[in-house]
């Protein structure tokens, strides 16, 4: 009984590992940590750190674009992660 449920706990948390961002799930580059930021394919704990860092100095991002300005991002890498990232609810409300 032990055994199975053991084995059990393992299979579901080695699911939870492999498949980190489920279809449509974005994370939120304004509130994530350094370990959420490392979900995103793309992005390693160096990386994570840097954009937690970004934003702690600047403040939160108004869009993903805004990526850009932490060092180690070029346009490549934007291109890579920005559909799995998000600034939250209001990125797609603008007041143009």
């Amino acid at each position: 009984m032990k055994i199975r449920t053991i084995l059990a706990a393992c299979f579901v948390m080695l699911m939870m590992w492999a498949a980190p961002l489920q279809a449509g799930d974005k994370v939120n580059i304004n509130t994530a940590s350094v370990e959420s930021l490392q979900e995103v394919k793309g992005i390693g704990p160096k990386l994570a750190a840097k954009i937690v860092e970004y934003r702690t100095e600047h403040g939160k991002f108004k869009e993903v674009d805004d990526l850009a300005g932490v060092k180690g991002i070029g346009e490549k890498k934007l291109d890579k992660i920005k559909d799995q990232v998000t600034v939250g609810e209001d990125e797609e409300k603008h007041d143009d």
